[in-house]
């Protein structure tokens, strides 16, 4: 059986040991780079399955990799940091990171989210596609079309749209969506969600981003409008 490869990019080499030395106990194959550009370029060379990323690092931090990787490349991305601020945690995500970690950690908790994270990847792989009259979102290849133009949309676009498509005319609290979508153990504010919905619109060409309706005081819904199967 294949093992699941993890690329772990912290300047710290301690940490780097310890996590090498844990995952790979678990049935891991790791991989570990010190330095943002090494790193960045270890994500093209290994092909990792999923990538520890701390934000600070030399030449290159973690929040610079993410904008490089995004959204060319949806390796899952779990974010190290010893910055503990929401403003932090939202931004990594809203950068299209899966989840975010807190230094100090503790390393069997990052293992039960790098499962977590890759359970979630391997479930999506086996589902269908929704197809609309003007545009199409494919789950398999993670891919969304209007008019048969290729739109990009970060991971957490992607997740958010195909929850609220995929349960068409199904009001979502703002609440559901970050349990969906970020996972229950997300504290982010709300209003990430809203940050998200809003992107997904402007990326969405006019008269496909109205499938989205805002439930005033509650949260979102999809409707689907010619719905082809």
């Amino acid at each position: 059986m294949e093992k699941n490869k993890v690329l772990v990019i912290d300047d710290d080499k301690n940490i780097g040991l310890i996590l090498k030395d844990y995952f790979e106990f678990e049935g891991f194959e790791v991989i570990v780079a010190y330095d943002g550009e090494s790193g960045l370029r270890m994500v093209e060379e290994a092909n990792p399955d999923i990538i520890i990323l701390d934000i600070m690092l030399p030449k290159l931090n973690g929040w610079e990799i993410c904008q490089k990787l995004r959204p060319q490349n949806s390796t899952p991305i779990i974010m190290l940091s010893a910055k503990n601020k929401d403003v932090d945690r939202i931004t990594g995500l809203e950068l299209g990171a899966d989840d975010y970690v807190n230094k100090p950690f503790n390393t069997k908790e990052l293992v039960a989210r790098v499962k977590a994270v890759l359970r979630r990847v391997k479930e999506s792989s086996t589902s269908k596609e929704l197809k609309f009259k003007k545009f199409l979102i494919n789950k398999v290849y993670r891919r969304v079309e209007v008019n048969g133009e290729k739109v990009d949309l970060t991971p957490k676009e992607f997740d958010l749209l195909w929850t609220l498509a995929s349960s068409s005319k199904r009001v979502f609290k703002r609440e559901d969506l970050l349990n969906n979508v970020w996972g229950y153990d997300y504290y982010g504010d709300t209003r990430t969600v809203d940050t998200h919905i809003k992107s997904i619109r402007s990326k969405l060409s006019k008269g496909v981003d109205d499938y989205i309706k805002t439930v005033w005081g509650v949260g979102y819904k999809f409707e689907a409008k010619e719905n082809k199967k």
